[in-house]
C-alpha cells in the first residue's frame, strides 16, 4: 500500500518554512509529526530548505533512514500528547543555550510555552543521553533549549510546533537585545499568574465572535 502523501508533505512544508525563517540551516535540524500510531520524520542528510515529500520517511517501515535525533522525537511522543516535534539550530536560541542555564520570563507571551525555558545539559547529538536530557527539560513546557546545540519545540499540531519554535527564537532574541541595554526586568510569579488569569478571562490568542 502506498503511504499517504499528506503527512509527508506537511512535514516537508514545515521544514521549508523553518528554513525560510532562518531557524534551519543546511541539513542541521529535523521535523517530525505523529498521526495515530505512525510517525513521519525528515530523513537523515536532507537539505531542509529543499525538503520535499520524498525526503520524509515513516519511522520503522524500513524505506529510509530518519534523522539521527529520532530517539529524541520518539521519546517526546512517549512522554507527551504532542502531535509534532521540531528541532532547530536557530541562531538566537542557540546563543542563549550557550550561555544561560534557563531563559527567564521576560515577556508574557513566553507563558504560552509554559514559563521559564530550561536548558538541557549538553550531550553529543543523536545519543540516548541527549534525548533523556531534552525530555526532562520539556516537562510541563512546549519548548526547551539544548546546551551548546539548539532548541526543541513541540505542539499538538505541526503548525503549532512550528509557531512555538518561532516564538522561542523571538524570545531568545528579545532577551539578548534587552541584556545589551542593561539588566533585564523579568516578570514576577505574581505578574505571571495575573497574565494567565487575564488570558483565560479574555480568551487571549483565540478568535473572538
Amino acid at each position: 500500500m502506498t503511504e499517504p502523501d499528506g503527512p509527508r508533505a506537511a512535514v516537508a512544508g514545515a521544514a521549508r518554512r523553518l528554513a525560510a525563517g532562518g531557524l534551519l540551516v543546511g541539513t542541521a535540524g529535523n521535523v517530525s509529526a505523529r498521526v495515530g500510531d505512525a510517525v513521519w520524520a525528515t530523513a537523515s542528510g536532507v537539505v531542509l530548505a529543499e525538503c520535499g515529500a520524498d525526503d520524509v520517511v515513516r519511522v520503522g517501515d524500513g524505506t529510509g533512514t530518519p534523522t539521527s535525533e529520532i530517539d529524541l522525537h520518539l521519546g517526546v511522543y512517549a512522554d507527551t500528547g504532542a502531535g509534532a516535534v521540531v528541532h532547530t539550530h536557530a541562531p538566537w536560541s542557540t546563543a542563549v543555550a550557550c550561555v544561560l542555564p534557563e531563559l527567564p520570563v521576560l515577556h508574557y507571551q513566553q507563558l504560552l510555552l509554559g514559563g521559564a525555558i530550561r536548558v538541557a545539559p549538553y550531550a553529543t547529538f543523536g545519543t540516548p543521553a541527549l534525548a533523556r536530557h531534552v525530555r526532562e527539560a520539556l516537562a510541563g513546557r512546549q519548548a526547551a533549549l539544548m546546551a551548546n546545540h539548539g532548541s526543541v519545540a513541540i505542539g499538538a499540531t505541526l503548525d503549532k510546533a512550528v509557531e512555538n519554535a518561532f516564538l522561542l527564537e523571538w524570545l531568545a532574541a528579545l532577551h539578548a537585545r534587552a541584556s545589551a541595554l542593561g539588566a533585564p526586568r523579568f516578570l514576577t510569579e505574581e505578574e505571571q499568574t495575573d497574565v494567565i488569569t487575564q488570558a483565560l478571562t479574555r480568551g487571549y490568542g483565540e478568535k473572538q465572535p
